[in-house]
């Protein structure tokens, strides 16, 4: 049994066990195009919840924000997205696919998939030209000029735009920083590798403005910050690394930009960003508004803030959650595979089993203990089967714990607990399960895998 973690085995158990699907299958699909089963929309929900735990819930000095997907088309000019927001296209005439011009090394010819594109006689491409990655769509009841509007790129402009109403309404001064979760659109020319590169995600953002002479510092800052995040929460440290970008990879307005990169089956790539953007976004919307975006002190002091800004997807944090997770091994002569997920991150924190389920003592006690812990927890009741196939069933989809009612029940109220990592079982009172759990989800976590 090969341990390889490849992106085929999560695309199979995505889709095997709920998790994700191909969006629009019953009319042949859409590329790169994905809907949520309940378990992703359960394990979604987890790390939204933990980000903006870290990032709002557990800080004083940041506010949440929720802005428009649609903006005002010429916050997109001010922004630069209308005149640079491109990728380099090229066309084959052969076999009519098209790639990004700067990736050729990374694409695939459309006749010899051993080859790039360029490398065969029969590849005729044509000259780059300039793809802008914006979708367009039309405000109002006629496609006519003025009209004309964008789907979202990014969640930053929709803070930048709105940094004066915080400012008064939140009664913050710099550093302090405005948060916001919430879908992006971006037309991408190659998009591929499962959720790593799709046209519509749900990104999490935070632009955190700080004095002028303080950026280098936060930027560092924020680097530590978000790499204890993904360590904390079950990914491994062999598996992480910060890449900071040279001069000829950083967009002219960056004072610096770091990427957290996990080492993902295709390759090492970008799981968060974290950039120092300077002042340029406050700047630049002032300039296009004709208004000020400055903080003004009780002493007189007057500046624009620099700004930086940690940015993320969901969908590259749960693939990278997946893929480190995954794991096959042989328990008792049988094949078992597992998804050893942070306690905090399963979309199943607990599975609640009757051991026969058509005993109705057991069955009862089971329900019981469902119905309580349900309203704290996302717990599972599952009398489908042979008790083995239930648990292979949790440890797949990352259930960290399971409760088993059995004949001891009956005498004496007490449970099994089974660990989805050690395989361990002991006996706790029924009536203990819910403190027991509690002390558990509390307890630090670490990935049992080989780092």
């Amino acid at each position: 049994m090969s341990n390889a973690v490849t992106m085929d085995k999560i695309v199979s158990l995505s889709r095997r066990r709920g998790f994700v699907f191909p969006s629009s299958e019953i009319y042949g699909g859409m590329g790169s195009t994905f809907d949520y089963g309940h378990y992703g929309v359960l394990m979604k929900n987890n790390i939204r919840e933990r980000w903006f735990e870290a990032i709002v819930r557990n800080r004083d000095d940041i506010v949440a924000i929720d802005s428009a997907i649609i903006l005002h088309p010429k916050v997109w000019e001010a922004s630069g997205h209308v005149g640079g927001f491109t990728d380099p296209l090229i066309d084959c005439r052969t076999c009519k696919l098209r790639f990004r011009a700067d990736k050729l090394e990374d694409s695939h010819c459309g006749r010899k998939p051993s080859k790039h594109p360029g490398e065969t006689p029969e590849c005729d491409l044509t000259e780059p030209r300039q793809f802008n990655l914006m979708f367009e769509t039309t405000v109002g009841a006629l496609q006519e000029e003025g009209s004309r509007a964008f789907l979202r790129p990014e969640t930053a402009q929709g803070i930048f735009i709105n940094f004066k109403n915080v400012l008064q309404i939140a009664r913050r001064k710099p550093p302090f920083g405005i948060a916001q979760i919430g879908k992006s659109f971006r037309n991408e020319i190659t998009p591929g590798n499962f959720l790593f590169r799709v046209r519509e995600f749900e990104q999490m953002e935070m632009e955190y403005f700080v004095p002028p002479d303080e950026g280098e510092k936060w930027y560092r800052y924020w680097i530590d910050e978000r790499l204890k995040w993904y360590l904390r929460y079950g990914l491994r440290q062999s598996k992480l690394r910060v890449r900071e970008h040279g001069p000829e990879e950083r967009s002219h307005y960056s004072q610096g930009t770091s990427d957290i990169e996990y080492e993902y089956p295709i390759g090492w790539g970008e799981l968060e960003g974290i950039a120092n953007r300077g002042d340029f976004d406050l700047t630049q919307h002032a300039e296009h508004a004709r208004t000020k975006l400055e903080y003004v002190g009780q002493d007189g002091e007057r500046y624009v803030p620099h700004v930086v800004e940690p940015a993320v997807s969901i969908e590259r944090i749960m693939v990278a959650m997946l893929v480190d997770a995954y794991d096959e091994e042989v328990v008792g002569e049988r094949e078992r595979t597992v998804l050893r997920l942070h306690p905090q991150i399963a979309p199943v924190t607990a599975a609640i089993l009757p051991l026969v389920g058509k005993s109705d003592e057991m069955v009862a006690k089971a329900r019981s203990l469902y119905e309580d812990l349900r309203r704290r927890h996302s717990v599972e009741y599952d009398d489908n089967g042979a008790i083995g196939r239930r648990y292979r069933r949790q440890d797949e989809i990352g259930t960290p714990w399971a409760f088993t009612v059995d004949e001891q029940t009956l005498a004496d109220d007490t449970v099994t607990v089974r660990d989805r990592d050690s395989l361990a079982q002991e006996r706790i009172p029924i009536a203990g399960v819910h403190n027991w759990l509690e002390d558990a989800l509390e307890r630090d976590w670490k990935s049992p895998k080989e780092t």
